[in-house]
């Protein structure tokens, strides 16, 4: 198995970047909507490249299921695979594995689930991560469940089967309730689309018009691919059932107040999606604006590290005065898929991915803005590219504040150990990088840059931040019982 998942690890590039969670994607009510749920994970590829998943209903052949390794475009665009997903309904998920099997996945960790009740079967799809699965999946296999994957998500289709509730929306009501964490999901029985989010909100979901057909989406980019209308969030909390008679919203959990990801506004999130009201793209532009007020530095040129900097980039230029210029150079064609990472090409670093613009960047003090530093192994390798191409200073500055605190909520972090704010102050930080100079956005400027001018609010911060602050929401259950200790108190 891995050397069958070899050509889809991550690039060494991609090594120093938080991981996308996963993409959920749902529709009812449209002729063939398996390919509609197949055009909507493509919009949605940035969330999870590991693998995909769609399944839909036919009456005639009940439920159908592929799941795949790679990306879509590689497996759901064929039109011998997609005549085996008839119908009127259909979900999908694309993943990148936050709880399971890392790197050596196996196809039963791939969603959506399916399971077989005595009313009739439930496909799920799920984003996030559920902070007390190992827990729960215990208590599951003490009394009888028998699982087919390592997948935390899995848990849910248990508590489902376990309920005495009469039909398959309130099966799933009973068993969210058990369930500690992160969690948007999307699920189909034979004739409803029910879409879920938790009662903190931190995933996104967002629901759509398609001609009189619906759609459910982890963001609004995905409904743009297919000309489904926005019409609004699927609120914290809120379970929609969807069917031929329209949209049914319940609210089974006990209302909290919202904690939404801010990481999704800094760098999960494509720019040309709108998440709570706001474009993403003007929010990172806005986090570049208060980036250049909170830091500025005299120099010659802005200039991003693709992609993810750019629009902060764009702001921090637009404030600061400096012009920007495109100083480093994507290779668009370079996939994960582009070659097996011997040591030899591994070796080569970020150089198979980015490339310097050598003339520009000659005898220029340069300020390069990033969305985060992780490990800061990618940082290192840019400075030294941009002093090869001979940089005369380098000073970064990055879009989001030090990341310190791993998540436990649907995005891959390493351990607290090997996130390098952890272990360094910020001038320690900029000595290990070698550059001039090195600012993070406050946490403060973030929440500014979001739409909060009041910056973060000490009594109830308005999004989830843990990944900075060391503050979770939630308790990560799992996670205490291997020994994970929380931020002490101040």
């Amino acid at each position: 198995m891995i050397e069958r998942m070899k050509p889809f690890l991550a690039h060494p590039f991609d090594d120093d970047r938080l991981k996308e969670e996963c993409g959920v994607y749902g529709v009812i009510g449209v002729a063939e909507a398996a390919n509609f749920v197949a055009l909507g994970l493509h919009a949605l590829q940035h969330r999870g490249q590991e693998a995909g998943g769609i399944v839909s209903f036919e009456p005639e052949t009940g439920f159908n299921t592929v799941r795949r390794f790679g990306y879509v475009r590689d497996n759901f665009t064929k039109a011998s695979l997609m005549e085996t997903l008839p119908g009127e309904l259909a979900i999908g998920h694309v993943r990148y594995s936050t709880a399971g099997s890392k790197g050596q996945t196996a196809i039963r960790d791939v969603q959506p689930f399916f399971g077989e009740f005595s009313m009739g079967g439930c496909a799920i799809a799920h984003n996030g991560n559920i902070t007390n699965a190992v827990a729960l999946r215990r208590e599951l296999i003490e009394r009888g469940s028998i699982f087919q994957s390592s997948s935390d998500s899995e848990c849910i289709i248990h508590l489902m089967a376990r309920s005495i509730q009469s039909n398959i929306p309130e099966r799933m009501k009973d068993a969210l309730r058990r369930v500690e964490g992160a969690f948007s999901i999307v699920a189909m029985t034979r004739s409803k689309l029910i879409g879920v989010r938790d009662p903190l909100g931190v995933r996104p979901l967002v629901l759509g018009r398609l001609g009189e057909g619906w759609v459910l989406s982890s963001e609004t980019c995905a409904l743009d691919i297919v000309g489904a209308e926005f019409l609004r969030e699927v609120e914290p909390g809120e379970m929609l059932v969807i069917n031929g008679n329209g949209v049914e919203s319940y609210f089974p959990f006990e209302r909290r107040n919202s904690r939404a990801c801010i990481f999704e506004h800094v760098y999960f999130s494509r720019p040309d999606s709108i998440l709570g009201g706001r474009s993403i793209y003007e929010t990172r532009r806005q986090i570049g604006v208060e980036l250049a007020r909170e830091a500025p530095v005299d120099a010659d040129l802005v200039c991003p590290v693709p992609d993810s900097g750019t629009p902060a980039a764009i702001g921090f230029s637009q404030q600061s005065g400096i012009p920007y210029a495109m100083g480093i150079i994507r290779n668009q064609y370079m996939g994960r898929t582009f070659i097996e990472p011997t040591e030899q090409i591994r070796n080569m670093g970020v150089r198979l991915k980015l490339n310097v613009n050598r003339t520009l960047i000659k005898g220029k003090r340069v300020i390069l803005v990033d969305d985060s530093v992780v490990r800061g192994t990618t940082s290192l390798k840019i400075k030294e590219m941009i002093l090869d191409a001979g940089a005369s200073e380098v000073h970064f500055r990055i879009a989001s504040p030090p990341t310190a605190w791993p998540c436990f909520y649907g995005v891959d972090t390493p351990d607290r150990s090997k996130l390098l704010a952890s272990q360094m102050s910020e001038e320690e930080m900029r000595v290990h990088i070698g550059v001039d100079s090195l600012k993070f956005i406050s946490l403060d400027g973030l929440y500014r840059a979001c739409g909060e001018e009041a910056g973060r609010r000490i009594a109830q911060p308005q999004y989830c931040d843990a990944c900075f602050s060391g503050d979770y929401p939630v308790s990560p259950r799992d996670m205490l019982d291997k020994g994970f200790e929380l931020k002490a108190a101040e």
